[in-house]
């Protein structure tokens, strides 16, 4: 794939294509969060679902390799800091580090008890505990968005926050309520028009507390204001 799709909507740039062909031509942006593809075919078809009212998704095979180590490169090059979901299936791309985050997801049964995210941070191992939703799930993946904003939690000083692997648009979606900017990228038409709507929603429907961003100056000519 060389061509691809752009979408602007808000703060956020959602970009249809090869991450490894975009992430090149982007501009430095300060942190990367994202839920890359582990390469455990988990994704989609019946034999994903959770409970018999969980929505079967279809199945993609999106999910049959990981991607490529220099995109893993790139994401713990972010000056701001990373975070990767499913940093366990990664360890060898990764360097170490001490700052995991664990996501309790209390669904029980034969299914994991949570989930485990690679982080930048020289600090002590976060948990955070949260069920999920049937009604949550766009993806057969898809991360709520009370984790991914608890996520940006951990990273103050980032403004502009790529997800190189968008799926639905999770991430991008916590950067509007959080006031982030944010840039997307995703291989897939499908999730990629998904994504497109959850933000659009997103901002139709603000957080009460979190403050709009600023508007961008205006360029004033000085001789004509001193007339």
């Amino acid at each position: 794939m060389t061509k691809w799709r752009e979408e602007q909507i808000g703060d956020c740039r959602l970009i249809l294509g090869d991450c490894l062909e975009v992430m090149p031509t982007l501009d430095p942006v300060d942190a990367v969060v994202t839920d890359p593809p582990y390469g455990i075919g988990q994704d989609g078809g019946r034999g994903h679902r959770k409970s018999s009212r969980a929505k079967v998704q279809e199945k993609k095979s999106w999910d049959q390799s990981r991607p490529d180590a220099r995109v893993f490169e790139w994401i713990a090059a972010a000056p701001a800091g990373s975070i990767i979901w499913g940093g366990n299936y990664f360890a060898d791309l990764l360097p170490p580090r001490m700052g995991w985050l664990y996501w309790q997801k209390l669904i029980g049964g034969d299914f994991s008890d949570g989930e485990l995210a690679w982080t930048s941070r020289t600090a002590a191992l976060k948990e955070f505990t949260y069920r999920k939703t049937n009604a949550e799930m766009d993806h057969p993946t898809q991360k709520p968005v009370a984790l991914m904003k608890w996520c940006l939690g951990f990273l103050p000083n980032a403004q502009t926050i790529l997800d190189p692997f968008m799926g639905s648009g999770t991430t991008g979606v916590a950067c509007v309520k959080l006031g982030r900017r944010f840039i997307g990228i995703e291989l897939d038409e499908g999730y990629f028009d998904i994504a497109c709507k959850r933000i659009e929603k997103a901002y139709a429907q603000p957080d009460m507390f979190i403050e709009p961003p600023a508007p961008k100056p205006k360029q004033v000519d000085l001789l004509e204001a001193g007339e």
